[in-house]
């Protein structure tokens, strides 16, 4: 990747965003956790989650990714409180829409318009919905738990 390529990809606000990730660490009593991996950078995100009828209450996430990575972790935790799992797995899809061309997502998920520059640089596609995947299994964990508990 050539310097001008890294200069237009990681823009202020994609760094701005990496630099301040809400909600970062670990519940001391999750329902649920999720850690999920992306193959191709090794960035891992680590998701705990408390529902409250099927809502999330309480959200924590242990980063360890690239800084599109990071951003996204970032855009989700500013607005995950209260979604569902249904909104998540939605969110995902919408994200991933625009990476491929499509437009960004609608609100509360619209701050993953910052990561549009992204669309060209398909391999790093799975680092950015890393958040996501890792906070819906999180969810999915919580779920499946309150169902067996």
């Amino acid at each position: 990747m050539a310097d001008s390529d890294l200069n237009r990809l990681y823009s202020g606000r994609i760094l701005a965003l990496a630099a301040a990730i809400p909600r970062t660490g670990r519940l001391t009593g999750p329902q649920g956790t999720a850690r999920r991996r992306s193959p191709l950078c090794g960035s891992t995100i680590t998701a705990d989650v408390v529902l409250q009828e099927g809502r999330i209450s309480e959200f924590a996430q242990d980063v360890r990714a690239c800084a599109l990575g990071q951003a996204s972790a970032a855009i989700l935790g500013e607005v995950v409180l209260g979604l569902r799992r249904a909104d998540l797995e939605a969110a995902r899809a919408a994200v991933q829409a625009m990476l491929l061309g499509g437009p960004a997502p609608a609100a509360p998920f619209d701050g993953y318009a910052a990561l549009i520059p992204a669309r060209d640089y398909r391999n790093r596609h799975g680092s950015i919905l890393l958040a996501l995947d890792a906070a819906a299994a999180a969810v999915a964990a919580a779920e499946g738990s309150a169902e067996t508990g």
